[in-house]
Formats: C-alpha cells, structure tokens, sequence
C-alpha cells in the first residue's frame, strides 16, 4: 500500500489532477443517476449527447475565464466581463435586426466587427483606468460592471432584441465536422492564447508582474502595457462568448445576457488552480474549471433540484472542490489522520504496555 502510495504521489502533487479527478467523478455520479448520460448519437450528421452540451454550453463561460485567467495572472480582477457579453451581444443584434436581409453575412460580420470592436475600447478603459490611472482593478471594473448593464439596456431600449439570422445563429448552434462550432471556437481561443504565453515570453512576464509589479518596473518590464494588454483581452473573450449568448437564443437581453457569468469565471479560475493573488497562472486548469461548473450546472438541472436551492448546491461543491485540492488543507487533513491513528510501532509500544 506504501509503495503504490510513493507512486502516485508525484502524480497527485501535479495541478491539474484533483480538476480532472473532480471532474470524472462527476461524469461518473451523473452516468450512476442516469443511465443514458453517457450516450452520444449521430442525427443528420450531427453528435448531439448530454456530454456534447457540456462541452458546447461550457464554451462561453470558458472563453470569459481565459482572459479572466490573464487578467488575474497580473493580480487584478475584472468585474466587467458579463456586461461586455450583453453589450457585445446588444449592439450585434441591433444591427443585424436593422438590416433589410438578415441572413446576409457581410450583414452578420459587419454586426460582429461593429460589436466587437465595442468591446475593444471599453476593455482599454478598463486598461487605462488600471494601468494609466492606478484605480484598484476590483473599483475600476466595477465601473463597467454596473454602467455597462445600463449602457446594454439602453442599446435594446429596455426591450428584447430578437433576430431571425441563419449565419448569426451558425456562431452558437453551427455544427463543423460533427461538432458544435462554440467547442472550436473555445479550443481554438484557449491554443491562441496558449501559443502567445506558454511559447514566447509574454507568459513569463504577465507571471513576473503579478508577482510583483514594481520589482518588474525596475527589471525593465513596462508592467503598464502588459496590464493594459490584458484587459484588452479579457474584453475580446467576452465579446466572442456574448456572440454565442445571444445565438443560442437568437436575441439580445440587455438585463439577463451574461448575467453573473464573471463569478462563474472566477470560481473555474479558481479551481483551476490559479491564485487570486497573482503570479502563476494554468489555462488548463481554467478549462478544467470552466467544465466543472458546467457539469455541475447540468448535475443540479438533472437531479431536480429546485432553483431556491440550486445556487446553495452549487456554493457547497465549489467549496468543497477548493478544498479538495487545496495542498494546505490536505496537509493538515493528513496531519490529524496520523494523530489520531498511531502507527505500527506506536500500536506494538501500546500493546506492550498493556498488562496480560
């Protein structure tokens, strides 16, 4: 039992492993309860499966979380990202339901180039005000957060946008090579960001300015810029996943788009493994994170949990996966497991002493 313990223990110090074992544990409890989770068929050519709409309704709240990740990486926080959705999404479907043929594509692109380009200059107020200004991220963000909400509401004028646009609704429900197109659009997200900061220096740098911003001043990193950078990019991630909000629904809610979706992102941050302090940073256990949440969102949506108590369910696991995998608290789970079970020699010494 020792040895086979020494051998898994590099395995479980690795950052990734409690994600990826809380996560198959899951899949596992939700195929127990139902049967048929894990099925996958093949209709018109398409994989539908409930495994298929983790993956698909899990790509929104993963591209929030990788620039989140970044973001957090530099030891800063953005409160923004679900009002950069529902501005993002607002400002696409008004124009696409302005249009006189809505299935047009340069109709669509010029929405999504419009939008996006929105969410491009309220990231770099996000940047300007962090970096340039100095404000906390957590106050500067909180700006956006909230007069964000209100400037969404008034592009849909307080009403529901809806739309009636093929190639626009291709961006959430699309399907390329058997698939939905949302898990390419994610995958392809999550290798661009990867390649940008796992194979050139920009990883090492945002990593050296979270972890201390001034020590890397002085080392002749602009820190400034590489905030600014990341805000920037955490608003393009926003933008994409609320492209793919408003197309699963083919409209535009102003009050409900992305709502609260940057505290989901924080918690598959979180779980990831990436610290809220800054530095070190893992977009695998991002990934991991964000499927995490959805599962488990799709666990209490199975189980007939009512939504009273839906949120607290949820609260309960994500503690308790923090926890989990948690090195410290292990540690001590670990430390009080010795004290209050002796050893053998301890128990022979015990035995010993007891009279015949």
């Amino acid at each position: 039992m020792n040895a086979l313990a020494d051998r898994l223990r590099p395995l479980t110090v690795h950052r990734l492993f409690w994600p990826v074992l809380v996560l198959v544990v899951m899949i596992l409890a939700n195929a127990v309860h139902r049967p048929g989770f894990l099925a996958i068929e093949v209709k018109n050519g398409h994989l539908y499966g409930s495994l298929v709409d983790i993956l698909r309704l899990s790509a929104p709240l993963m591209l929030v979380a990788l620039g989140m990740t970044l973001v957090i990486a530099t030891g800063g926080i953005d409160l923004s990202v679900g009002s950069l959705c529902a501005i993002a999404g607002a400002i696409a479907c008004l124009h696409i339901s302005t249009a006189p043929d809505q299935n047009s594509p340069s109709t669509v692109l010029t929405a999504v180039a419009l939008a996006f380009g929105a969410a491009l200059v309220l990231g770099a107020w996000n940047g300007v005000l962090v970096a340039v200004i100095g404000i906390q991220p957590i106050i500067a963000t909180l700006i956006l957060m909230v007069a964000g909400r209100g400037l969404a509401q008034l592009i849909t004028e307080g009403q529901i946008i809806t739309i009636n646009s093929g190639p626009y609704r291709a961006i959430g429900l699309g399907h390329f090579l058997t698939l939905p197109l949302a898990i390419f659009t994610a995958l392809a997200a999550a290798l661009l960001i990867a390649a940008l900061t796992r194979r050139t220096a920009l990883g090492l740098i945002i990593e050296s300015v979270g972890g201390n911003a001034e020590a890397s001043r002085l080392a002749g990193i602009r820190s400034g810029r590489v905030i600014f950078l990341v805000y920037v990019v955490s608003a393009a991630c926003a933008a994409i996943a609320g492209f793919m909000m408003t197309a699963n629904v083919s409209s535009a809610d102003g009050n409900a788009a992305g709502l609260w979706v940057e505290l989901d992102a924080i918690l598959a941050v979180v779980i990831g493994g990436t610290s809220l302090a800054g530095g070190r940073f893992s977009l695998g256990g991002t990934v991991l994170g964000a499927l995490i949440i959805q599962t488990l969102t799709t666990s209490v949506y199975a189980m007939n949990i009512s939504p009273q108590t839906a949120l607290l369910f949820k609260a309960v696991v994500v503690i308790a996966v923090c926890l989990i995998q948690s090195p410290a608290f292990r540690a001590r789970f670990r430390r009080r497991r010795g004290a209050t079970t002796p050893g053998p020699a301890a128990a022979r010494r015990e035995k010993e002493q007891v009279p015949a």
